[in-house]
């Protein structure tokens, strides 16, 4: 199994409340990793320590290594000579709640990214723009309205642009915070079709608070409790016969 994130003895903390506790774990490439846990047990602090964003608030800290594998950048991401903006870069971010940039159309919305890093090749940006839009099987059904707002489409188009706008600048990591905790089924059910095929490019980690969810689309899970990591293991394996007796109890509903 190919590694492409290596977490070590990370603890993290909220002002002087600590969140996470001596978190291991080792990612696998081109799998879908599934987070589930009970609310307030660290699923997304996680998340957001893995591509640096815990840091952003005032009072946050972090203890520990994440090795991340990728093709631009190997080593450990907080590394004191390490640009937490350049880590950002190689891992796609989605979040709870669709937020496309209401000011920008659907196509800018896409473009955003290339344009900020740098690119300038309009024919490329074009390009790239068209076939993310179409990874995520949605310029179908927004061809005639690229020029409209973001806003203006259904929340679970929203969302899909939203991941269009994380896999445009071709990310190796992509996290994903609940993706679909505010959609209904039908969309819902198109997200986890998406993820399915998305992760033949990319390397797929979800936070869930559905644990149907995770046991349809996710090839690993993580258990976590009281920000410690209880259990890790694959997916089918991991809800048929839990090693532990907290795991077992969270996904037979008797505590949650």
């Amino acid at each position: 199994m190919d590694t492409i994130l290596s977490i070590r003895n990370l603890n993290a903390w909220y002002g002087t409340k600590q969140v996470l506790f001596n978190i291991n774990i080792d990612i696998p490439k081109h799998h879908i990793t599934a987070i589930i846990g009970p609310s307030g047990c660290g699923k997304t602090t996680l998340l957001r320590c893995i591509n640096r964003l815990h840091e952003l608030y005032e009072g946050n800290r972090v203890e520990g290594e994440i090795y991340f594998y990728g093709k631009k950048f190997k080593g450990n991401i907080y590394d004191p000579n390490v640009d937490p903006t350049d880590i950002r870069r190689y891992m796609g971010m989605v979040f709870q709640k669709p937020n496309p940039f209401p000011m920008l159309s659907v196509y800018d919305n896409v473009a955003i990214g290339l344009k900020v890093n740098g690119f300038r090749d309009k024919k490329k940006i074009h390009e790239i723009v068209l076939n993310a839009l179409n990874k995520v099987y949605l310029f179908d059904e927004v061809k005639d309205s690229l020029n409209k707002s973001g806003s203006s489409l259904s929340g679970g188009q929203q969302q899909r642009l939203c991941i269009a706008r994380a896999i445009a600048y071709n990310p190796e990591l992509l996290l994903m915070d609940e993706p679909t905790s505010a959609l209904d089924p039908i969309a819902t059910s198109k997200i986890e079709q998406l993820l399915v095929e998305l992760k033949k490019e990319f390397t797929i980690i979800i936070v869930t608070h559905n644990m149907q969810q995770a046991a349809r689309v996710s090839d690993y899970t993580a258990f976590m409790y009281l920000g410690k990591l209880i259990e890790f293991a694959p997916t089918e394996e991991l809800f048929k016969t839990p090693k532990h007796e907290l795991t077992e109890k969270y996904i037979t509903g008797k505590f949650g």
